[in-house]
Order: structure tokens, then C-alpha cells, then sequence
């Protein structure tokens, strides 16, 4: 695979000298151009110790114009970032639609290093390299432009490089006594490089192969690269599938309506088990903080269905400092400027904390799908990207509930007009609601599929009968305490 890469190109001073000044320009103009559309670039820049990584992220920033850039290195996880899922932190460096993000150390940087070490065995890696492509696809099919540049030497090439470093005293710090030790695992490196690159070159990520020795040759090829990739996608666009399209067939029974509504709880009975549980949560909640066990729980329901009032009777038996409720609504303009995700993976907690999700990722199946704010393949391709990004969760040892709190369309009725009677609640009901609930059905549809596609061994749904909401509260704080103290017992 590296063949290619080890045939000594070079490029003289002067004609580089003369090529320069136009990249610069077109590149420039490009990132002007990018500044209108409706997709972000990602520069992976990777590749063997001493090929120039540094150098040419340098000459980038350079080149081009660092407000619409920005340049990550991702090392050891800081102790924040080891408290969470490990994408976590490629996540948050994700650029805005209309920028670049450049990265020297990515996401391939670890299970290499990991694998070159024999930490890891070759199934082990293909299972991380897995993970990559399924990230990088969640990337592209939004949108994004990936480029991914690999920077070779031949061993001797390695050599030579870290040995003139090493003899320039403005230069010798750069050379570490880990770049020694890997110069001697160069042959083993190679070869999980090439297993590496051969998996993740895909059609919407592919890798380009640029040969290190020659720092002039190097600069030129990559800095065309760039800039013929943006022209080519500036030219092709972004073209999203027209929303609203799908049909909504009709459904005889769905798992909604085979709930059973009716359950009550005497109010009595409600405030024992209400004191009861809260007193449990509170335990609990204590006991998974000091095992550093986090929790995210995410509720989702109709509109008016008690979302808010389970909420408040959870978070109260918690130390405040220990949860943060987040509200979702409409995205910020920043937000819609990221991968729909992208917002949610901002808020995952630290180890032993608690976020509470008021609405959540569900939206892009259900509010969006149904309202057309998303094209069919983007709500249809959600499911498995949620899916994905849930089992990241409850592999990091997250515990993930999800609450659908159901009530009947004439029980949501009721709710909405005592709300317009009621003077603190008036500001809850919009005209937005009302409007919704000519669209019970397909919500109804859309609920059925969301439970039927999302609903794992890993992070399973639970249906709370919500008509009384005395029954709701209870059942949604039974739940967690179950679920809870289960994981606390497996993490004993």
C-alpha cells in the first residue's frame, strides 16, 4: 500500500516558489465560498513519526484563514474526558457548518498506538475501526467533507528525518524518546497502518497516501488536495432529501394503545411510595456517585403528558449538585449548524453525575420526521445512528433510561384547557399544541417505530401509563430505582 509513497518525489525551490501564491489565493476563496454552505470540512492529517504532521498543520493555519479554521490535537484524555464516553471529546471539536477542522492525532490515533503495543489483537482493532467508520458515515451522510491524509516514510526515510532533527539544536526537542522506540516498531507500525488505512478508505472518507520525505512536495500536494476537494463539493452541493414524502400507513394497534390507562394510584398510597422512592433515589443516587456510575435519563411523551411533574419528583431527592436538567427545544442556530447530535453530546455527565433530558435525540424521529424539519433518509438513517450512539453510552457504563409518558388524546384535551384556566400554567399552551394534535396518528405511528427500532437490551424503553399522573410518578421512580441499584450491584 505504501509502495507509492516511497518513490522520492520532490519539488524544486522555484517551482514551488511559483505555485505557492496561487494555492494561497484558492484557497483562501474557497473558504469564502465554504462560508455560505451548508456543510463543514474535517482534515485528518496522520501518518509515521517525522513525516511532517506538525509542519504541514502549521503551514495550514498559514495559508489559509485561521478564523474559519480551527486546529485540534488530541493526546492522553484528560481526567473530564476519561469520566465520559470516548467520542465524546471528537464530538465537542466538530466544526460548524461553513468551517474546517483540522486534526493532527484523531480518532485513529489511539487503537494504533494501542495495537502497535499489543494492547490490543487485530479483532479488537477491527471492532474500534468499526466504531471510526460508523462516525465518520454519521458525518458524511449529514454532510461533512472528510479529508484524510496519511503521511509516509519508508523506515530508512524515518531514520534519516528523526536523525537531522535530532542534530539541529532548534530542532531537537521534537525528537522524544518515544519517536526511538517507535522507529524501532516501524515494521509492525507499517502493518497495522495498512490494515488501518485498507478499512477505513470508504467511499464518503477515503484516505490520500502523501509521501513525507520532501517537505515542498508535501506542502503542494496536500494543500491541492484541499482545495480541489472543496471546489469539487462546493460545485456538487449538498443535496438533502425532500422531507415529508414517506407515507404513514395506518396501524390497527400499536404498543400505545395496547397500554392500559385506566391504572390508578389512591392518593394515599401515592404519598407513601412517593416518600418511599424519593428516600430510595436518594440512596442510591449517593451510592452511584461514589462508584462514579452516571446516569442520563430521557423523557419523552405528549405534550402535556407529565414529563415536567415526573421530573420534579426525581431531581429533588438528588443533590443538586450532582444533576443538570436540560430542556430541548427548537436548536440555536449554532446548533443547526452541527450534526443534530452533536448538542446532546455536549451535556453527557462526568462519572456519577445525572443528566436529565427533557426531550431529546427523539425529536429527529418524531417531531421532525413527522413536521418535515428532516428529509426521509435523514430520519430513517437516525435510528441507527441513535442506536449507535446509546450503546457508546451504556459501553462507558452509563445507565440510560428513556420514558415515553403516554396519555389518551381526550386526557391531553382536558389537560390543555385547565391549563387555560390555570394563570401560572396559561403560558404552557400554544396554539402550536392544539395544532399538533391534528397529527395524533402519525405521532402515534412514529412513536410505535421509534419503540419498535430503539428499544435494545442495552437501553430499553419504558411505556409509563400516564392518564393518572399520580400512577406515572410512581411507576417512572420504581423504574429507576430498579435499574439503578441493579447496575450498582453489578459494578460491586
Amino acid at each position: 500500500m505504501f509502495e507509492v509513497a516511497e518513490l522520492g518525489q520532490a519539488v524544486d525551490k522555484r517551482e514551488f516558489e511559483a505555485r505557492v501564491p496561487e494555492l494561497r489565493i484558492g484557497l483562501l476563496q474557497a473558504q469564502q465560498a465554504l462560508l455560505g454552505a451548508d456543510f463543514p470540512v474535517i482534515i485528518l492529517v496522520s501518518g509515521v513519526d517525522g513525516a511532517g504532521k506538525g509542519d504541514t498543520v502549521n503551514l495550514l493555519n498559514e495559508w489559509m484563514d485561521p478564523r474559519y479554521l480551527r486546529t485540534f490535537a488530541f493526546g492522553e484524555p484528560s481526567d473530564e474526558e476519561r469520566e465520559r464516553p470516548e467520542y465524546w471529546r471528537y464530538w465537542r471539536a466538530l466544526p460548524p457548518t461553513g468551517h474546517v477542522g483540522l486534526y493532527v492525532g484523531s480518532w485513529y490515533s489511539d487503537p494504533i498506538a494501542q495495537r502497535v503495543h499489543d494492547r490490543l489483537n487485530d479483532t479488537e482493532l477491527d471492532s474500534h475501526l468499526l466504531r471510526i467508520k460508523t462516525f465518520e458515515r454519521e458525518l458524511a451522510d449529514d454532510g461533512a467533507l472528510i479529508i484524510k491524509f496519511w503521511l509516509h516514510l519508508s523506515k530508512a526515510g524515518q531514520k534519516q528525518r528523526l536523525k537531522a532533527l535530532a542534530a539541529n539544536p532548534e530542532t531537537a526537542w521534537r525528537v522524544t524518546p518515544q519517536d526511538r522506540k517507535h522507529l524501532k516498531l516501524y515494521d509492525h507500525f507499517r502493518r497495522v497502518a495498512e490494515r488501518t488505512l485498507r478499512e477505513t478508505s470508504t467511499g464518503e472518507a477515503p484516505w490520500t497516501i502523501v509521501e513525507g520525505s520532501d517537505a515542498r512536495y508535501r506542502a503542494l500536494t496536500i494543500g491541492q488536495h484541499i482545495l480541489d476537494r472543496i471546489r469539487e463539493r462546493l460545485a456538487r452541493g449538498h443535496e438533502r432529501c425532500r422531507a415529508g414524502s414517506a407515507a404513514t400507513p395506518a396501524l390497527k394497534k400499536t404498543l400505545l394503545n395496547a397500554l392500559d390507562l385506566s391504572l390508578t394510584l389512591p392518593k394515599k398510597e401515592y404519598k407513601q411510595e412517593l416518600n418511599r422512592l424519593q428516600n430510595r433515589v436518594s440512596l442510591l443516587s449517593r451510592h452511584a456517585r461514589e462508584q462514579k456510575i452516571s446516569t442520563i435519563l430521557v423523557f419523552e411523551g405528549w405534550d402535556a403528558a407529565g414529563k415536567g411533574g415526573i421530573i420534579r419528583r426525581i431531581v429533588p431527592a438528588m443533590d443538586a449538585r450532582s444533576y443538570q436538567v436540560i430542556p430541548i427545544a427548537a436548536p440555536t442556530d449554532e446548533e443547526r449548524a452541527h450534526h443534530y447530535l452533536w448538542r446532546f453530546w455536549r451535556h453527557i455527565p462526568r462519572a456519577g453525575f445525572v443528566t436529565v433530558y427533557d426531550r431529546s435525540w427523539y425529536g429527529r424521529v418524531l417531531v421532525e420526521r413527522i413536521e418535515g424539519f428532516a428529509g426521509d433518509d435523514e430520519w430513517m438513517r437516525a435510528y441507527a445512528e441513535i442506536n449507535d450512539f446509546e450503546e457508546q453510552l451504556t459501553d462507558s457504563g452509563i445507565v440510560l433510561m428513556k420514558y415515553w409518558i403516554h396519555i389518551s388524546k381526550e386526557e391531553q384535551l382536558a389537560r390543555f384547557q385547565a391549563r387555560e384556566q390555570i394563570p401560572w400554567k396559561q403560558h404552557k399552551i400554544t396554539e402550536e399544541d392544539y395544532r399538533n394534535r391534528e397529527k395524533w396518528d402519525h405521532y402515534e405511528h412514529a412513536v410505535n417505530d421509534m419503540v419498535e427500532r430503539t428499544s435494545t437490551e442495552y437501553a430499553p424503553w419504558t411505556l409509563v401509563e400516564g392518564n393518572d399522573k399520580r400512577y406515572a410518578r410512581v411507576k417512572a421512580l420504581k423504574v429507576y430505582c430498579e435499574r439503578l441499584e441493579r447496575a450498582l450491584d453489578e459494578g460491586d
